[in-house]
């Protein structure tokens, strides 16, 4: 699951543009692809003058602070395009409006989640892809936890 929570000046976003970045970024993460009910955006408005960035007000920062856990980011080059991926994505709704911002993005370990009750099944199996094209988390077998494509030879231990 990515947890996106948005920490954003009063009046930043209307109801459609909530609307609109969620399901933006969601189609983001669906093309790895992952279920799209991973993706949770929960929008946190902020009063005016409640917010200081380096001891000073700042009424026009926008914070989204991210949790994934359904996947991690290996190494620092895939690390730096997801995060140039994600600022453009969002950058119509906060660059091309004039705000400040800032991403963060926490990596939890998959087997400290679940959903409904069950653990995530693993990247690309059988359970992951029925739940992406169901769109919904649901028990799953131990064969439904095998690769789509296992691939059984000598010299292949874990996948």
């Amino acid at each position: 699951m990515p947890l996106w929570k948005v920490y954003h000046p009063a009046g930043a976003f209307t109801a459609e543009d909530k609307k609109k970045l969620a399901r933006e970024v969601t189609e983001v993460y669906a093309g790895i692809p992952i279920p799209k009910f991973y993706v949770v955006f929960v929008f946190e408005e902020m009063a005016a003058g409640s917010c200081f960035v380096g001891g000073e007000p700042h009424d026009r920062f926008i914070r989204f602070k991210i949790d994934q856990i359904a996947r991690t980011l290996p190494g620092p080059v895939i690390r730096e395009w997801w995060v140039r991926t994600l600022d453009r994505v969002i950058a119509p709704f906060v660059k091309d409006r004039g705000y400040d911002w800032e991403i963060s993005i926490d990596e939890t370990p998959c087997d400290l989640w679940s959903l409904q009750g069950e653990p995530a099944p693993p990247f690309e199996s059988a359970a992951e892809k029925r739940w992406v094209k169901e769109n919904k988390a649901s028990p799953y077998s131990i064969e439904e936890k095998l690769p789509v494509n296992l691939l059984l030879a000598p010299g292949v231990a874990d996948r």
